[in-house]
């Protein structure tokens, strides 16, 4: 029997995609032929890219920006292409998918460079790229919805070209598709409800390699709170946590990993400084995705601090959860319905809070800290939760199960 052959394609870096990372092992692990096709423009990313590509069983090609003069050409399109939408009238998909970004049509060549059986895209500016490349080598399509892009943008008079170009892309290739997934179920309801289609939620969780042999100890004798992402910067939740801790009474540290939005780090420490919690701000440099659930196992408590504004982070569960639970670490996440849903089954081991509140979050944060045998059975539930059902391991296979379904 043929070796059948996918293509995963995505504008980003291979090491900001970690769900794109899992996926294409397991296809490998399974017997598939798999080739990866992802972004690569920023320099600060690339030593990470290296520590997973050094090592992937699977083949992979980089897109870059080009030459200079092909990069300005790019732009000015995007920019004509833009002027266009603005009018409200959108009279080609091309133009849509100029307008939403310089990179997608350079993934399609890629992409079509080797054929393939099923090409899968990992956000929005790959889908037109991955279904150009399926519809060159008459293959099948599929799309992984990690966010709800259109409800990623602000509903406001602002942003409704930019939503329109969003729509028309999805609304053009979505339904051409054999393979949909989301990552989370609200992500999934809210494409049925926008565009009638079937997509099967697989969480963002890690695999148990990734984890740490054993429960770890905290390395400091004060409570330590722990954030990641691939960007610090504004709009996280961040000011809220900070400004609770200012309330606290208990003196805990808040360590962030990540890359620092432009003029965000002095924003953090001056409000650090201002409620009197300056020394216990701590801003920690990126790392492999291979070893985050090891770095958070470090801490006491994971931050999971999502807003219901714009409507895409309140219906999304990020990787962090579930790291953290990987991790032994129990959870502290904000009210969001995505969150409080999946808060009904780790209530164990999680703090609900709304994150507008501070003075409430301090209150919390107090007593959780003041409680050392529910914190004690807190870590025990979080590190039974991560082993016996969010992880990668388990999740996988209901992957690999749609995998096949979209061949049939």
């Amino acid at each position: 029997m043929k070796q059948q052959r996918i293509c995963l394609v995505s504008p980003g870096h291979v090491a900001s995609n970690p769900r794109l990372v899992k996926e294409a092992n397991a296809l490998h692990e399974a017997g598939f032929q798999v080739r990866v096709v992802a972004g690569d423009y920023m320099a600060a990313i690339r030593p990470l890219d290296q520590t997973i590509l050094s090592q992937a069983p699977w083949a992979w090609v980089q897109v870059g920006l080009g030459s200079r003069p092909s990069y300005l050409a790019r732009r000015l399109w995007q920019t004509l292409a833009r002027r266009v939408t603005k009018t409200g009238w959108i009279p080609d998909i091309s133009i849509a998918i100029w307008a939403h970004s310089t990179v997608s049509f350079q993934l399609a060549k890629a992409a079509a460079a080797e054929p393939a059986d099923l090409y899968i895209a990992h956000n929005l500016a790959a889908l037109p790229a991955a279904a150009i490349a399926a519809q060159y080598h008459h293959a099948r399509l599929g799309f992984d919805a990690e966010d709800f892009h259109v409800g990623e943008l602000p509903d406001t008079p602002e942003y409704q070209a930019e939503i329109a170009v969003r729509d028309r892309i999805e609304r053009t290739f979505l339904p051409r598709c054999h393979h949909l997934t989301a990552a989370s179920p609200g992500i999934a309801a809210a494409y049925a409800e926008r565009y009638g289609v079937n997509m099967q939620p697989i969480l963002n969780v890690c695999p148990l390699s990734e984890a740490p042999t054993s429960p770890c100890k905290p390395q400091t004798s004060q409570p330590s709170l722990y954030w990641f992402s691939q960007t610090i910067g504004p709009g996280r939740g961040l000011e809220s946590i900070i400004q609770a801790m200012g309330q606290m009474q208990t003196p805990v540290h808040l360590h962030l990993r990540g890359l620092v939005a432009a003029g965000y780090a002095q924003q953090l420490k001056e409000l650090a400084q201002k409620v009197g919690i300056g020394d216990r701000l701590h801003l920690l440099p990126p790392a492999p995705p291979s070893e985050m659930v090891r770095l958070a196992a470090l801490h006491d408590l994971g931050l999971c601090l999502e807003l219901n504004q714009p409507f895409n982070r309140a219906i999304c569960l990020t990787n962090k959860i579930f790291t953290y639970l990987l991790a032994g670490l129990p959870i502290l996440m904000s009210k969001t319905p995505a969150q409080e849903e999946i808060y009904e089954e780790l209530k164990e081991t999680a703090l609900l809070v709304n994150i507008h509140e501070p003075a409430a979050i301090a209150i919390a944060l107090d007593q959780w800290f003041s409680n050392p045998v529910k914190l004690k059975l807190a870590c025990a539930e979080a590190w039974n939760s991560g082993r016996e059902i969010y992880n990668w391991d388990i999740e996988k296979q209901k992957f690999l199960l749609l995998i096949n379904l979209a061949f049939k």
